[in-house]
This record gives C-alpha cells, sequence and structure tokens, in this order.
C-alpha cells in the first residue's frame, strides 16, 4: 500500500469533481485505519474545521507528495489562501477538490490582509503557496504574525521543503546548516553575502535560477575558493540531479550542460584551517577600500574572517601609503 491515495489500487477510482474530496470516506480499510491511526477525522462533511489560519505545505513537483493531513484540512476548510491561484486550482483538482481560493502574497494589500484575518475569526483558512511549505522563502510571514497578534488560532502542517530535501541529497554535513534564501541578482551583492556568511561552520544553503546559476558559481569561487559546492535541481521530477563538487567543476558541466528548473543550491562549512593568509587578507582589504572608508573596510574584512579588526585596519593604512 502506497501513502498517497492516488497511488492505491484499492481506492484510486474516479471521482466527481464538482462535488469537494472527502478523504476519509473515499479510503480503503488499508487506508481508513492509516487515517485513524495518524488522527484524521472520519466525520461527516458537515463537521466543520475550528476557525483559524491553517499553514499547508504542498508538494515540490510530485503531485503524489501530499501528505493525507494536507490533503484532508483542504478538503474541509472554508477556503485557501494562495501565491497563484492557477497553481493551487491544479493541485485541489488533482485531489478531486473544489474549495473558494483566494490570492495572497506579502506584496497584497493591508486591506486583502485585514480581510483575510476577519475570516479567520469564524472560518478555517488554508495557507499554500506555489509550492513547498510557506513562509520558506514565500508569502505568509505578515499574515501569521498579524493573526497571532490578533489572538487567531495558527497551526502549521508539515510537508515538503525544497532546502531539506536537497541537503538530504547532497552529501553535504547536516549536523549544522544554514539557509539564507535566494543569492542576490547584483554581482557586488553576491559577493557581499557570500563574504558575510564564510565564517559560519555551516553547510550553506540557497535557492538560486537556472538562468543565474553560472554567474553565482563563478562567485562561489572567487570567494570561496576550495569549497565543495552542491547543485540540487528538479526535485521530486523526472530529471532530478544533485551534483557535487567544486565551483569551478561545476561550473565547467553546466557550461557544456546548460541547466533548467528550479535549484536549490548548496556551500559546504570552511575546513578547520580556512583562514585567509597575509595575501588573501590584502586582497579583501583592497577590495574593500575601493568602495569604503579605510576604517569600514577594515570592520567589514573582519566581520567576514573573524580577524581582529585593529589588526586589519593598520594593515589597511599600510596598503593605503604605498
Amino acid at each position: 500500500m502506497r501513502n498517497d491515495l492516488t497511488g492505491c489500487q484499492q481506492c484510486a477510482q474516479p471521482r466527481n469533481r464538482k462535488k469537494p474530496f472527502k478523504i476519509v470516506e473515499h479510503a480503503c480499510r488499508s487506508h481508513r485505519n492509516w487515517f485513524t491511526r495518524r488522527g484524521v477525522s472520519d466525520a461527516p462533511e458537515n463537521n466543520q474545521l475550528s476557525p483559524g489560519l491553517y499553514i499547508v505545505a504542498t508538494p515540490i513537483g510530485n503531485l503524489g507528495d501530499i501528505t493525507m493531513r494536507a490533503a484532508d484540512i483542504l478538503a474541509r476548510c472554508d477556503a485557501i489562501a494562495c501565491e497563484d491561484t492557477r497553481v493551487t486550482q491544479k493541485l485541489i483538482r488533482h485531489l478531486g477538490i473544489t474549495r473558494p481560493l483566494w490570492r495572497y502574497d506579502d506584496h497584497s494589500a493591508e486591506s486583502d490582509r485585514a480581510h483575510l484575518l476577519e475570516k479567520m475569526r469564524d472560518q478555517a483558512i488554508a495557507l499554500v503557496s506555489d509550492a513547498g511549505t510557506p513562509l520558506v522563502s514565500d508569502p505568509g510571514y505578515r499574515l501569521v504574525k498579524e493573526a497571532q497578534e490578533a489572538g487567531i488560532a495558527v497551526t502549521s502542517l508539515p510537508g515538503p521543503s525544497a532546502p531539506v530535501m536537497a541537503l538530504t541529497l547532497s552529501g553535504m554535513p547536516n549536523d549544522r546548516f544554514l539557509f539564507a534564501g535566494f543569492l542576490p541578482p547584483k554581482e557586488k551583492a553576491r559577493r557581499d553575502i557570500l563574504i558575510e556568511l564564510s565564517p559560519v561552520r555551516a553547510t550553506l544553503v540557497f535557492f538560486e535560477t537556472a538562468p543565474r546559476l553560472l554567474k553565482s558559481l563563478d562567485t562561489i569561487g572567487d570567494s570561496l575558493p576550495g569549497r565543495e559546492v552542491a547543485v540540487a535541481r528538479e526535485l521530486t521530477k523526472r530529471f532530478e540531479e544533485c551534483r557535487r563538487g567544486t565551483a569551478e567543476e561545476l561550473t565547467a558541466y553546466y557550461t557544456a550542460h546548460p541547466p533548467k528548473g528550479e535549484i536549490v543550491l548548496l556551500i559546504g562549512p570552511p575546513l578547520q584551517d580556512d583562514k585567509p593568509d597575509d595575501t588573501d587578507i590584502d586582497a579583501l582589504l583592497s577590495e574593500a577600500m575601493a568602495e569604503m572608508k579605510t576604517s569600514q573596510a577594515a570592520g567589514s574584512v573582519a566581520k567576514a574572517t573573524g580577524l581582529d579588526r585593529k589588526m586589519l585596519y593598520t594593515r589597511a593604512m599600510e596598503l593605503k601609503g604605498r
């Protein structure tokens, strides 16, 4: 027996898509037992969920990754707030669910957020993103914060997450990791964030787009030389791939094989002896001083390397006097 209803030979039957998906009622005996053990209600359709906000993780590519609890909540909620109604419509159509869809993201007007908050006082509202877990580089932060401040019940349903899946596939150290969202599109900002995070003794995890991958790999190779890097793309889909190597090796590969799809980029932690030598320090100070005052340059390099600021300032003044 598979854990998704659509893959069960006993209960994956064509459904009337004009009616809401009554997920427990459509289950075979084995799936009914699966629901019962996990606390999913077998109540009749008119048994409504408690009012509040339900944060629901959705598949990142393979629709079979929807959890049974997520499908149950989406089937029984009063409405679904989503990034893109077209994307969410495909998911609920796959599940045989019919529910009102309200577009919402963090750029929505305050009146839209106020409307949702008001609805949550007496209705169950599900929040989904286009893919994965909401609020993880996706909309929802302001809505959740204001709902909690207003005393509205908020709960979250765990499920698919691209950063976590990529970490488990990468072969990188996973005892400590830092997820930092999307790398900036501009070269200087990208370099600055990599230098800022370079002393962190953890695997760094970023989102990236296929058109910008080669530029980001070049920046990583320049800013964090010698670090191990992994590119995970098309996760859970037919052409899923996770490739590991140096930034230079991956640049060569993806130059010859242009990437497609959504990408998670991982950078290994610094080695224990990964401290800049005098040449590296001079290069970092010179680059920083070209864009800021000497004292600011020393502070920036100190923050990036963990070295003493006064020592760096003294060296910066020597370089400036040459």
